[in-house]
């Protein structure tokens, strides 16, 4: 067992609770192979039950995304005494049991349906449990938090949220701008999620939420999972003292019950990073919405941006039970409140 330096009450909460980590950036390729599965042991080593791996961004075409699909089922089924691939919440539990991580799969955008509304339950028998609207800048659905405009859910993103509420889809508004967030909200009729995103409140990113998008989305049902890239924490914050802050504010706004964890750890960083993709280049973008966060008093290089590790993880379960979270408001957070609202939503 790995030492996690934090006590044996937060030791034997956090290897005994349900882990669920709701994005994990995940390499296709890698000129090292071995680096793919020694990211997901990291996981296992600091209590991850259950991991999301993104499988497709806006950039993507249908044809690439379904050769990556099929590419990493055969990765995860090629390796059952290691991983359990997951369609429903009970494969969950029963990857916890048996001593396995838990593997899903999601979606950072919806250009992968390539216009086409029924591509939806096609990924969804796939396997994808979870997309968000739109990465960062604007598409067919809608706009990305970081667009220059901030228009709606387009007459195709409703029918797209409305068909992941028939086929048991978790909409997700990380990535996304505020107006897009909000109608996707007033659209479906099953909880939404924000799978890795982080409180304005607490810090003033333009790609953390508002306390209006925060209390919209408990309003559905749904849960606010906090992310550990470090420019979005705080200024190039990689601590878990860090995204605690996150989880307070949250939890004091809406109640820890709408709360979970989404780390977004980008491994072998600075070899897996987007760069420019044709549709969005971050680099320029998030340097100066960096400066605006900090008031001008810090700017991060794209290269240079930290992120909260795996290994932080139980540091968070053992903060947790300093600032008085009780045993069931930390395994919520850890990964049963966003477990309640897969149970209901998936199908």
């Amino acid at each position: 067992m790995t030492n996690w330096n934090i006590s044996e009450q937060a030791a034997a909460l956090h290897r005994d609770a349900i882990l669920c980590d709701m994005s994990k950036s995940w390499i296709i390729q890698h000129p090292r192979g071995d680096v793919r599965a020694e990211s997901l042991q990291e996981c296992v080593e600091n209590g991850v039950d259950y991991v999301a791996l993104t499988l497709a961004n806006d950039w993507q075409g249908m044809d690439r995304t379904l050769q990556t699909m099929a590419n990493e089922r055969a990765f995860v089924q090629a390796n059952p005494d290691k991983y359990r691939f997951v369609e429903t919440v009970d494969d969950i539990l029963t990857a916890k049991k048996e001593g396995t991580l838990a593997i899903g799969f999601g979606f950072q955008g919806t250009q992968s349906l390539d216009n086409d509304v029924n591509m939806v339950g096609v990924y969804h028998k796939l396997g994808i449990r979870t997309m968000l609207m739109a990465y960062n800048a604007k598409n067919s659905a809608g706009d990305g938090c970081m667009e220059i405009t901030d228009a709606g859910l387009t007459h195709f993103g409703v029918q797209v949220v409305q068909e992941m509420n028939r086929v048991g889809m978790l909409a997700d508004g990380t990535h996304t701008g505020y107006r897009t967030t909000m109608d996707v909200m007033e659209v479906s009729t099953e909880p939404v999620i924000f799978s890795h995103s982080n409180a304005w409140g607490a810090w003033k990113h333009p790609r953390n939420i508002k306390d209006d998008q925060i209390k919209a989305c408990a309003k559905t049902g749904g849960v606010i999972c906090v992310m550990g890239v470090g420019t979005f924490v705080g200024d190039n914050d990689d601590t878990a003292e860090g995204m605690v802050k996150h989880i307070d504010y949250i939890s004091e706004l809406v109640g820890p019950e709408h709360v979970g964890i989404g780390l977004d750890y980008v491994f072998d960083w600075p070899h897996n990073n987007p760069g420019t993709s044709g549709i969005f280049n971050p680099k320029d973008a998030h340097k100066k919405a960096t400066e605006e966060a900090s008031g001008g008093k810090s700017s991060v290089e794209w290269l240079d941006i930290k992120f909260v590790k795996p290994a932080r993880l139980p540091e968070i379960t053992d903060a947790m039970i300093k600032r008085g979270y009780s045993e069931a408001e930390i395994r919520g957070v850890l990964g049963e409140n966003w477990l309640r609202v897969a149970r209901q939503v998936w199908k």
